[in-house]
């Protein structure tokens, strides 16, 4: 059986990718490609997500706000929400927090957080969170407030090794990137050592999170800055790097990750 590989976070709908998005998809399924989630990140490109949902079976939408974009909502931004989520079947995301992008006010942060964790869990919907920096208030936040029942992901998970068991208690899963390939990203790599396996999932974050060069498999670059970006058809060779950091068969790898996958995105 030829292999099934699931992106559990990218951004396909960016800017950066023009109109490629069928080019794109085409080089994704020659690697095995079954599933990617697309996650929105702002009111802005939600439309976009949702018509790659609507154009390409392998896409899964997300919609959320993204904490670097909290400036730009609209007053009606959680009705807005609601109201891409009941279109098509969905999850929400890309939620969370960042204390590290300079200049980023955190103010407001938590509260658009919770709203968003609020619908998910309401909706028994699964949730994309983006963290940076703020892993023991997230921490707290998610022990006491409602969460989904299916579970939640923990997108690039870069915490401390020692919160993950307290992050999978809550119903958490963990997504490797191809970014942690690098060599300066060892604490990240010994952190996914110890991710249970019933609860570890691969990401591309295209088209951001590049691979190194010697194991990027798709060069792409951005036509309007002339700039390297992540192509999502390096999920291929995230699976195999992931594999040979766990010390397992690629093929184990493989029917592992489409187990949890599954699990946690099912119906979408």
């Amino acid at each position: 059986m030829s292999a099934r590989l699931y992106d559990a976070h990218n951004h396909l709908q960016d800017e950066r990718f023009g109109t490629r998005a069928p080019e794109l998809l085409t080089a994704c399924r020659s690697v095995g490609l079954a599933g990617m989630v697309v996650n929105g990140a702002c009111e802005a490109d939600w439309p976009q997500v949702l018509a790659l949902a609507q154009q390409f079976p392998e896409v899964l939408p997300s919609f959320g706000y993204h904490p670097w974009y909290l400036s730009e909502r609209t007053p009606d931004w959680l009705a807005n929400l609601r109201h891409y989520l009941d279109a098509v079947p969905s999850a929400v995301g890309e939620i969370g927090l960042d204390r590290w992008k300079p200049g980023l006010p955190y103010a407001g942060q938590e509260e658009a957080f919770l709203a968003q964790l609020q619908l998910a869990a309401e909706r028994n919907l699964p949730a994309s969170i983006h963290c940076l920096q703020a892993w023991g208030r997230i921490l707290e936040l998610l022990q006491t407030n409602p969460r989904p029942a299916r579970g939640f992901l923990l997108h690039s998970y870069g915490g401390p090794k020692e919160m993950v068991k307290s992050f999978a208690d809550l119903g958490a899963y963990f997504s490797f990137p191809g970014y942690y390939a690098y060599e300066r990203k060892e604490r990240q790599r010994e952190t996914f050592r110890h991710v249970p396996a019933d609860r570890l999932l691969i990401e591309t974050d295209a088209p951001d999170q590049q691979l190194p060069d010697a194991l990027n498999q798709f060069p792409l670059v951005d036509p309007a800055s002339g700039k390297p970006i992540n192509h999502p058809a390096n999920l291929g060779a995230i699976y195999e790097y992931a594999a040979g950091l766990r010390g397992v068969s690629v093929a184990a790898l493989t029917a592992q990750v489409e187990s949890n996958f599954l699990r946690l995105f099912a119906g979408l």
